[in-house]
């Protein structure tokens, strides 16, 4: 089973695109025709890396990228047969399983982009990479820097790969509690609001309102989602599930557990960088099963595939 994943920000880089730009139609093309708000192409060709940086630049930046790889397989006739992201990815899945049309998707990352960066606005917050602890080993460090503000587990990217994020004397004493009684290997992350936490609840509420004016179509693949960390089933309608998302733990490990015990062993990362290769090939090693992936983030790996 041929699975697409799709990364989120963070991995966003100055010039990420332009060799797609300059040389492969179906991603001009995707460019061109894209309206998102502001100048994107000379941001993500050229940079500021502090502009890019910023959650409302960097998602429209990420999802046009994704869509332009997206449309340059599909006419090389290389289509998913499912599909996942990681955060901000989970929407470029769903428009490869025919949820979105184009202009739907990357108008409404533009969206979710203004309004995580409004929602963030004025709050201290601080992540922090958790390597060699569990899921459990994670949360119980947070309840002891709770005693400071909130801190959650955010993301479970993999076998211990956790990120925690919350106020920033929290999040600190977390760390603490986490090298104290677990040997935790911290690294602090950059970002720039407190994302799939409670603080995002005004973003999720934004949402929920615009999601009112799109018609989601049902998924023509299978897609893995992060508030579940399962195959979507139907039970809960999409746009639920993504007002759940911006303002909840992101369950990658669960996402990519599904997929693998449903079949799925070969894997395109659709983003600049090689994040979710990391991510996948973890996750697999611990099931004992083995996968085929390639990451494509650049003219060359697109050639390799």
């Amino acid at each position: 089973m041929l699975t697409f994943l799709y990364a989120g920000q963070g991995s966003q880089f100055a010039g990420m695109g332009k060799d797609f730009y300059e040389n492969c139609p179906e991603y001009r093309a995707v460019c061109d025709a894209a309206e998102v708000g502001f100048d994107f192409l000379s941001l993500m060709h050229e940079g500021p890396e502090e502009t890019h940086s910023r959650t409302k630049y960097t998602q429209p930046c990420m999802a046009v990228f994704a869509a332009g790889v997206t449309e340059i397989l599909k006419e090389k006739g290389i289509r998913p047969e499912a599909a996942c992201g990681l955060s901000l990815g989970e929407y470029g899945a769903l428009y490869a399983a025919g949820v979105f049309t184009l202009p739907e998707y990357l108008q409404t990352v533009a969206f979710r982009g203004r309004v995580m960066d409004e929602a963030a606005e004025g709050i201290s917050v601080a992540m922090l990479a958790m390597m060699g602890v569990s899921f459990e080993q994670a949360e119980k460090a947070c309840e002891e820097g709770r005693s400071h503000g909130y801190v959650s587990v955010v993301n479970d990217n993999c076998p211990g790969q956790l990120v925690i994020c919350g106020l920033s004397e929290a999040v600190e004493a977390a760390k603490e509690a986490a090298v104290r009684d677990y040997k935790a290997k911290c690294v602090p992350l950059k970002t720039s609001g407190p994302f799939h936490t409670p603080f995002m609840q005004g973003a999720g509420n934004a949402l929920e309102e615009r999601f009112r004016s799109i018609q989601f179509k049902k998924p023509e693949i299978p897609v893995a989602m992060n508030v579940t960390g399962e195959l979507y089933d139907g039970q809960e309608s999409l746009p639920a599930l993504l007002v759940r998302q911006v303002q909840s733990p992101v369950r990658f490990t669960g996402d990519l557990t599904a997929l693998l015990n449903a079949g799925a062993e070969d894997f395109v990362e659709i983003g600049p960088g090689k994040v979710l290769a990391g991510l996948l090939n973890r996750t697999a090693r611990s099931l004992g099963k083995k996968v085929r992936v390639t990451s494509i983030s650049c003219l060359s790996d697109l050639e390799k595939l």
